[in-house]
């Protein structure tokens, strides 16, 4: 397929600017990054988040679960593009997952320090049934759906530790 991009041919930072799918789905570029693409990805992720929490905590919800639906199709296409299922370059399912950690919290260091580790744990170990929607789930709902769930799950545990008061 002529203008496949693939593994071995990463897209360059001017790739990302030729097309506005690539350039969301490598997260502004921080998916570029060669080492740990996904936590930096989470890290370009918290301004983002800082102007979302500006919102009524309705509209953030809303414009949460739209970036989460779009992201299907923006992951998907993508990775076909990349010709990967899931480029590990890919960073926009781990801005989603991360803004569903920290959509019930209340915004303080303690919280973001917290939803960034706790987001990224559940991303990177992929306990049950994290790890079972990613094997087993394809295409861009695939790549989409184990951030999701695990934002869902940090935001759990976080919310946990606040009811027992050692948050």
């Amino acid at each position: 397929m002529e203008g496949l991009i693939t593994l071995a041919n990463n897209p360059s930072f001017s790739q990302l600017l030729r097309s506005p799918t690539l350039l969301l789905a490598f997260g502004f570029g921080s998916g570029l990054s060669p080492k740990a693409p996904g936590t930096v990805g989470t890290i370009a992720a918290i301004p983002l988040w800082y102007l979302l929490v500006q919102l009524p905590p309705q509209a953030y919800t809303q414009v949460v679960a739209i970036f989460a639906i779009v992201g299907i199709y923006i992951c998907g296409s993508a990775a076909d593009k990349l010709g990967v299922h899931d480029h590990g370059g890919i960073v926009w399912d781990e801005f989603v997952g991360f803004w569903i950690t920290m959509a019930l919290l209340p915004v303080s260091y303690v919280t973001l320090l917290l939803g960034f580790i706790l987001f990224r744990l559940f991303d990177i170990f992929k306990p049950w049934p994290i790890s079972w929607l990613d094997r087993n789930i394809g295409g861009g709902l695939g790549i989409m759906i184990d951030d999701v769930v695990a934002g869902l799950a940090a935001a759990g545990v976080i919310i946990l530790l606040q009811s027992v008061h050692l948050v």
